[in-house]
């Protein structure tokens, strides 16, 4: 008899077949293939190929340190990129540079470009726009580059270095000036550093120094002197002040006199009136002369006696204090 035969069984760690697996590799193609145009895509929009642009030509002696790609900026923000680098006719590098269009309003005619190259650090492109208000850049426009290159003065500080240096060997040598003017001036320190100090180097020798010291006391001494002198003059002059000036002086007494004097004056004045009255009513009443001439008699007297005191005050007033003017008395 023959025995029925057994199903075939999979072993167990053997996986299960993916379905449709055809399909879903094919869809993973795409996928990736999608991803790629898209990371690219992304970075031409991202490198400005999809924008506006305008051409720079920018015209320089060499391109050392450009490169494609390279940004031009403007107040540190990037408006240009370099788009290719080429050699002109007259053996000067072009330099291709492209700027969007919503950038290009920052580049006027008027403004400068530049290529600066320091000693630490890549090269820049830099442009500046003095005048804003200028008219646009045009496209297409070529342009020279100036360029500042540090390293390029290095040669020159080195030759300066070194002829610096050949100066400082001649300058210290054995036979060089400057050594017998340092031992000079250590000659002269010494001096100074002596009992005559300043004024033996000044002499040259410590009898003419003793001289101008001799000389210098003797001058301290005559201005003691005249200082003493001074103070005496000054005692004499506030003496003269104050028998001048002071409250019992000449001029006080002056002053008190021809007070006195204004006052006799009125009184003389007072006097003559009363004669001129007089004279009025002995004009008028000329029979009455014997009465007149009684009234005169008394008022002649009167006037008399002051003129007398006038006459006695000035004479005083003369004594005190010369005065030039005519003291004599007319009566009337």
């Amino acid at each position: 008899m023959t025995q029925p035969k057994e199903p075939k069984t999979m072993p167990p760690d053997v996986p299960s077949p993916v379905k449709n697996l055809e399909v879903k590799a094919a869809l993973l193609l795409v996928f990736m293939l999608v991803l790629v145009v898209g990371s690219a895509l992304y970075l031409l929009y991202a490198r400005g190929a999809f924008e506006k642009t305008q051409r720079l030509v920018l015209m320089a002696d060499h391109s050392e340190g450009i490169s494609v790609g390279m940004d031009m900026t403007f107040a540190g923000f990037p408006i240009g990129r370099v788009h290719r680098i080429e050699l002109a006719d007259d053996g000067k590098a072009r330099i291709l540079v492209d700027v969007p269009k919503e950038d290009a309003r920052w580049l006027r005619k008027s403004s400068v470009f530049t290529m600066e190259r320091s000693l630490v650090g890549s090269t820049r492109l830099r442009a500046y726009s003095g005048m804003l208000t200028d008219t646009p850049l045009e496209d297409g426009a070529v342009r020279t580059l100036l360029q500042g290159d540090a390293s390029a003065e290095i040669p020159l500080l080195l030759a300066s270095v070194r002829d610096v240096v050949k100066n400082l060997n001649a300058m210290t040598a054995e036979d060089a000036p400057l050594r017998s003017t340092l031992a000079n001036l250590q000659a002269v320190t010494d001096k100074l550093k002596g009992p005559q100090g300043a004024l033996g180097v000044v002499m040259g020798n410590e009898a003419d120094a003793k001289k101008i010291v001799t000389a210098l006391d003797r001058a301290n001494a005559l201005l003691a002197r005249v200082d003493g002198l001074v103070l005496k003059a000054d005692g004499l002059v506030a003496k003269a002040d104050t028998q001048v000036f002071g409250p019992t002086g000449v001029v006080s007494n002056s002053q008190v006199t021809v007070q006195q004097l204004n006052g006799l004056l009125a009184d003389a004045r007072s006097s003559l009136k009363k004669v001129d009255a007089v004279l009025v009513e002995a004009q008028a009443i000329g029979a009455n002369t014997r009465e007149a001439t009684t009234d005169l008699g008394a008022l002649r007297a009167d006037v008399e006696a002051s003129l007398r005191k006038v006459d006695s005050l000035v004479n005083e007033i003369n004594r005190k204090w010369p005065f030039a003017r005519d003291t004599e008395i007319k009566l009337p």
